[in-house]
Parts: C-alpha cells; sequence; structure tokens
C-alpha cells in the first residue's frame, strides 16, 4: 500500500486527488496540507510514501517545503505537481530535491503512474524532458569556471566508466540507448546505476541529471 500525502493550496484540487487515489486499491491518502509548513509536519507526523507537491501555497511555498523534508533525512518522495513542464519553479523543485514533476492537467492515469514510479524509487519525469528543463534554467547553476568535473568530492569515487554513464544519463540517455551505444548489456547499465546513486548520493536518475550538470559532465546546448 502506498501512502500519500496531498499539499495543495485550492481545496477542490485536494478534494480530486484524493477521489482519484482512494478509487485504488494500492494507494491511501493518509492527510492533506493546505500550505508547505502543514505539509512538513504532516510529513514528520506520517511518513507518507509520497508527496504531491503543489509550489505556490501561500506562507511557504512548495520548494521550500521540499526542501525542508528532504533536509530532515525523510524517506518520503516528493512529486511536483505544477501549471506548466517548463515552469521554472518546477526546476527549483527539482533542485530542492523532488523525484520529478507533473503538470496538472495530466490524465488521471498518468498521475497514478507517477506516483506508483516515485514510490518504486524511480524518477517520474523523462530524462530528455529533464534535460529541456535545466537547458531552459542552467543560469541558476552555481558558477564554477574552470573547476574540473573529476575534482568534484560528489563524483570522485566514481569509476571511469560510472563517471561515462552518469555523463549520458546528464545527455538524456535511457538504460536501453546506454546499453546498445556502449555495448553493454542492460543488465549492467542498471547495476552501475545503481552504483552511481549510491556513490554520489543522489536520490534518484533525476537528481543524478542534476548532479551531471553541476559537476560540469554536461553542458547545456
Amino acid at each position: 500500500m502506498t501512502t500519500v500525502l496531498i499539499a495543495d493550496d485550492q481545496p477542490m484540487q485536494r478534494f480530486g486527488f484524493r477521489m482519484l487515489l482512494e478509487s485504488q486499491d494500492d494507494m491511501t491518502v493518509v492527510g492533506e496540507a493546505g500550505n508547505g509548513d502543514e505539509a512538513v509536519r504532516l510529513v514528520a507526523r506520517h511518513h507518507p510514501d509520497v508527496v504531491l507537491m503543489d509550489i505556490r501555497m501561500p506562507g511557504l511555498d512548495g520548494i521550500e517545503a521540499t526542501r525542508r523534508i528532504i533536509a530532515s533525512g525523510a524517506r518520503t518522495r516528493i512529486l511536483i505537481v505544477t501549471t506548466f513542464d517548463l515552469d521554472a519553479y518546477a526546476y527549483d523543485g527539482l533542485r530542492a530535491g523532488a523525484s520529478g514533476f507533473l503538470v496538472k492537467d495530466a490524465l488521471p492515469e498518468e498521475l497514478l503512474a507517477g506516483i506508483r514510479a516515485v514510490a518504486a524509487g524511480d524518477a517520474v519525469v523523462a530524462p530528455t524532458l529533464t534535460r529541456r528543463l535545466l537547458d531552459a534554467y542552467v543560469h541558476h547553476l552555481p558558477a564554477v569556471p574552470g573547476t574540473p568535473a573529476a575534482s568534484d568530492p560528489r563524483i570522485t569515487t566514481l569509476t571511469e566508466r560510472e563517471r561515462e554513464i552518469l555523463t549520458v544519463i546528464g545527455q538524456g540517455w535511457s538504460n536501453t540507448e546506454i546499453a546498445a551505444r556502449l555495448h553493454l548489456a542492460e543488465s549492467t547499465v542498471k547495476t552501475h546505476v545503481t552504483r552511481i546513486l549510491a556513490k554520489t548520493g543522489a536520490r534518484d536518475r533525476v537528481q543524478a541529471v542534476i548532479l551531471a550538470y553541476d559537476t560540469r559532465l554536461v553542458a547545456p546546448m
């Protein structure tokens, strides 16, 4: 059973989400929050598997709430729900530690699949869409001109092959594409990805893409 917390300042939106989620045999809603402060408190109380997090809420917004939940060490994963698929707020949400984002007009089955994917530890945002998002808002990245990627402590423990795979993850390649282009078994690629996440501390594939940008393994188009 996947437990979900709904954080949205619009009661009708929360009601709609609750009705959809509770129609599923494998999901249950453990609470609703109308703002970011309440979301942080309810996560600490209920430890949900997934939070559906709106961005624009009164008081503490969804981005800062996401940042605080992740910083607390909670196992909860955050699925940002935003109005536009290339919204700068969605970018900031991913940077804060969210596992992905969906637009509010997503089909019900897309939302349900997204929640299940996040709960399973996968990223919801397609790698190519994540790259578009990061390219559009790359000016938010910290300026570290002249710093070689290999010197960043987050990736110094990676092997040459793992660094290569992290680079192409940042370029939007799927596991299937990595396997075909690097002449590896897909199971081998999955093992490498798992090790990359463990060594770098990235929570999921979305965070691995952001890491590839941060360390300059990937440059914006």
